[in-house]
C-alpha cells in the first residue's frame, strides 16, 4: 500500500512520505466534519420543513453510501502538505519571518494557524507573490475557508479566457491578466447564485 501511495504522490508532485501523508489525511477527515453527520442537526423545525418540502433529503448518510467527505479531505491534505511555513516563505521571498507575519496581518498574505502559520503556495510565483495578489485578497470575503479559495484559485473560470480557453484565476494573474476581473469574482465566494 505504501509503495503505490509513494508513487501516486510522487506523479502529483508532492514531496511527502505515505506515512505523513496518511497522518494529514487523518488530521484533515478529524477537523473537517463528524465522521456520520445528521444534516437535520443544523437546522431549525421550521428549516427542516421548508427544505424537506422541496425535496431535499436530510437524513443522515448510510453505511452502504460513499462518503462524500473523501473527496474534500483529500483535497485538504494536499493544500495543507504544500502549504508554506513563516520561514518558508520568507524564504522564499528573501524576507525576515517578522516581513511575512506582518503581511499576513495585513491582509497581503492569507494562511491559516495549524500549530503555526500555513501559507498556500497557490499565492507564490518563483521568488515573489503572484501578480496582483493585494487586490484579490482585499476583496476576498473574510468568511472564506483556505480550501474554497484554493480551489477558485485552481479552477478555470468562463470570465478569464486566454488564448479562447478559461483559464484559472492562478494562470489569468501569472499572464498579467487585470487583478480586478479576479477581485469581482471572488468577491462573489459565498454568495448564492
Amino acid at each position: 500500500m505504501s509503495v503505490a501511495l509513494e508513487n501516486i504522490l510522487a506523479k502529483a508532485g508532492l514531496k511527502v512520505d505515505a506515512n505523513e501523508f496518511l497522518t494529514l489525511v487523518e488530521d484533515a477527515a478529524r477537523r473537517l466534519s463528524p465522521p456520520n453527520p445528521d444534516p437535520s442537526h443544523y437546522f431549525s423545525a421550521d428549516q427542516r420543513a421548508a427544505l424537506t418540502d422541496v425535496g431535499l433529503d436530510l437524513s443522515p448518510r448510510r453505511e452502504d453510501e460513499p462518503d462524500f467527505r473523501a473527496r474534500t479531505v483529500a483535497a485538504h491534505a494536499v493544500l495543507a502538505e504544500g502549504a508554506l511555513s513563516v520561514n518558508e516563505a520568507a524564504k522564499t521571498l528573501g524576507v525576515d519571518d517578522s516581513r511575512i507575519r506582518h503581511r499576513l496581518k495585513e491582509g497581503r498574505l492569507t494562511g491559516w494557524k495549524d500549530g503555526g502559520w500555513r501559507l498556500p503556495a497557490w499565492q507564490f510565483a518563483g521568488s515573489g507573490v503572484l501578480p496582483g495578489l493585494e487586490v484579490v485578497l482585499k476583496a476576498l470575503p473574510d468568511d472564506q475557508p483556505a480550501l474554497v479559495v484554493a480551489a477558485f484559485m485552481s479552477t478555470p473560470q468562463p470570465d478569464l479566457v486566454i488564448n479562447d480557453h478559461p483559464a484559472t484565476p492562478r494562470q489569468w494573474l501569472l499572464s498579467g491578466g487585470d487583478p480586478d476581473q479576479v477581485a469581482r469574482l471572488v468577491a462573489t465566494l459565498g454568495t448564492p447564485l
